[in-house]
């Protein structure tokens, strides 16, 4: 018998309806899921963007990094939670820079980034943040384009020897 909640739909197949989706602030012993859930958005949710490659060196492996836990913990992290497991989750400092935005794949394209942009744009009026900034992926460039974020500049970064492509990215909050 699989693991899997009835809330959660094979990975070859879409859910038929909108899940229902919870937000939460990070907490202790997020750090291992959320990880995790990165490790599969990048291999799979990325995929047609960046090669093997190049996603091996955004994400070597699913396994936390050192410092990834406080790293959450410090930030205005909120998970979105289907059923009992993490489908996705944004990191916002306090600065106004996005520094993670992920959807487990099998939920991308079903309303769970939507609610986690809302919530980080509710979080940064509710802190006054005028401007937020973002490097952006591919596909995040994509989404946060859709939302009002502006691409400031194309860039290349270099992670284990491999160049990455991403996009530096702003959202000034007194526009709507």
């Amino acid at each position: 018998m699989s693991d899997r909640r009835a809330t959660e739909p094979p990975l070859h197949q879409a859910p038929r309806r909108a899940p229902a989706v919870r937000l939460r602030p990070a907490r202790p012993g997020d750090g291992p899921a959320l990880a995790a859930l990165l490790f599969e958005a990048v291999h799979a949710g990325a995929a047609r963007h960046y090669s093997a490659e190049e996603r091996r060196a955004w994400a070597p492996t699913p396994q936390p990094p050192a410092g990834w836990e406080p790293r959450l913990l410090e930030a205005l992290t909120t998970v979105a939670v289907i059923g009992r497991r993490p489908a996705g989750f944004t990191s916002l400092g306090e600065d106004g820079f996005l520094d993670l935005l992920y959807v487990a794949p099998r939920w991308m394209g079903r309303g769970v980034a939507d609610r986690l942009h809302a919530a980080l744009i509710e979080t940064a009026r509710r802190r006054a943040m005028p401007v937020l900034s973002t490097e952006a992926s591919h596909l995040a460039r994509s989404f946060l384009s859709r939302r009002g974020w502006r691409t400031t500049a194309r860039q290349s970064v270099i992670r284990d020897g491999v160049a990455l492509t991403n996009f530096r990215m702003e959202r000034t909050l007194s526009d709507g």
